[in-house]
């Protein structure tokens, strides 16, 4: 099932904004895509800036950090900040149970969990099945997602959210302060 989603949003953008976006998702380096569930939604980031996967864990929360900064964990002697995706993203905030883990993201020589509803699986996408992302207006800051991954499971078609994590994190608005990020 072919997906509609770039000849939709040609309709909308100018020519110029469809050429920038295309080259965008040109240059989104197909590969592995580690996936995860925020409320109804699925995410992808490059499995290679996945350290590992952990089990949810209350962190020591550090005051006057915005609600999404959920506080730091001591991994191995690095003390590591923990930040909530869901609530980063002004989704419903979430309850944590079984399936609530902590993706240890390394980035930039800095490591940052990154809490997320479930992980459900790791997969190969190649640029055939990479879209750019939709032109959605200046009132939402997109810059981070790179592309919307399209995959058939048992003949049903998952929307991905491709995600460059380390544009998110870095970004100044995600303002993630710098306690004890020293490796």
């Amino acid at each position: 099932m072919e997906m509609t989603i770039a000849g939709e949003r040609a309709l909308s953008a100018s020519p110029a904004q469809a050429d920038k976006k295309d080259t965008v998702a040109a240059t989104q380096a197909a590969g592995e895509f580690l996936i995860f569930r925020l409320g109804d939604e699925e995410y992808g980031v490059d499995i290679l800036r996945v350290q590992e996967i952990r089990s949810y864990e209350a962190p020591t929360r550090i005051a006057n950090a915005p609600d999404f900064i959920k506080g730091v964990i001591n991994l191995r002697g690095v003390i590591v900040p923990i930040v909530d995706l869901r609530l980063k993203f002004a989704l419903s905030s979430a309850e944590y149970n079984d399936l609530t883990v902590v993706v240890m993201l390394n980035l930039s020589n800095r490591i940052v969990g990154a809490v997320v509803d479930a992980v459900s699986d790791v997969l190969a996408l190649d640029q055939a099945h990479i879209r750019p992302t939709p032109d959605i207006g200046q009132a939402t800051d997109t810059g981070f997602i790179t592309g919307i991954g399209s995959a058939v499971n048992e003949s049903r078609e998952r929307m991905l959210i491709l995600v460059d994590i380390e544009r998110m994190i870095s970004s100044a608005e995600f303002s993630l302060p710098d306690i004890g990020l020293d490796q």
